[in-house]
């Protein structure tokens, strides 16, 4: 066993989102395509009795360190599953935006995960890992292996994509709105729209949350619009559920430009697919 460790938690981008069906579970059944950036959260552990979360870093308080965060639910779950009896001093530097579409916190627990899984020499497979985490959340397992992915069903069931976007100029932007992801699910009309073609350009593709998620706040259609029209675009789209949106850039060079011209009042990060 290690004394001490880091992880990195990348933050998550739904490329495209397609929802297809109500659940009685409360799920929907969708398709969409994961993708990870440079950009995240950092998880630090050293090894105590007891298991601890601190926090720092700029959504330090909007995350909260209680009970019901997911690192500590994570930890919680993996020291049960495994028997382990020994804890964790673990320090959160959280760098992405809560409740914004980027599975910050679904990150987070993943980062936690692998982590303590080496922490406490477990050395459990990544498998047996994301048995674990599909029981944290739909957005869960992906983040655990944090490569490109196709998933469907609530998003738990994965297929492996090849990183076709790997080092893509990524530029992600946030209102500084929070949107809870229930409200924006119950807004979806309920209208089938059609499979996600993973193998088709992402410009054939869509996310079928913006629509409700532009309802709640109309602000997201703001961002949406000026990411489109800056130099270099590829692709401008909403992650997840919002409020995050991002776009794809040509080149570096066309994305620190538009880095340098986000309106102030918005959150932004210039990052790159990984």
């Amino acid at each position: 066993m290690a004394d001490h460790d880091t992880e990195f938690a990348p933050a998550k981008l739904n490329l495209a989102l397609h929802v297809r069906a109500r659940r009685a579970d409360g799920y929907h059944d969708l398709e969409t395509i994961f993708a990870f950036t440079s950009f995240g959260d950092t998880l630090d552990a050293c090894a105590a009795n007891d298991l601890t979360l601190r926090l720092t870093g700029p959504f330090a308080d909007a995350a909260g360190a209680g009970d019901d965060n997911l690192v500590l639910r994570a930890a919680r779950a993996l020291a049960a599953a495994a028997a382990v009896l020994s804890g964790a001093a673990l320090t959160l530097d959280k760098r992405i935006p809560v409740a914004a579409g980027l599975g910050g916190g679904s990150a987070d627990a993943a980062a936690a995960l692998r982590l303590l899984n080496r922490l406490w020499g477990l050395n459990w497979p990544v498998a047996r890992l994301i048995d674990i985490a599909a029981k944290l959340g739909a957005d869960v397992p992906a983040c655990v292996s944090s490569g490109a992915s196709f998933g469907s069903g609530s998003g738990a069931t994965l297929t492996a994509l090849p990183p076709t976007w790997r080092g893509t100029p990524t530029l992600l932007v946030n209102p500084r709105v929070a949107v809870p992801t229930g409200p924006v699910f119950a807004g979806w009309d309920g209208i089938d729209r059609g499979a996600l073609d993973a193998d088709a350009p992402l410009a054939e593709s869509r996310n079928d949350l913006a629509d409700p998620a532009v309802r709640i706040a109309p602000v997201i259609a703001e961002v949406l619009a000026w990411l489109a029209g800056q130099r270099g675009v590829t692709l401008a789209r909403m992650s997840g559920s919002g409020a995050t949106c991002f776009a794809l850039f040509e080149s570096a060079a066309v994305r620190d430009a538009a880095v340098a011209a986000c309106p102030e009042a918005w959150w932004r990060a210039g990052t790159e697919l990984v």
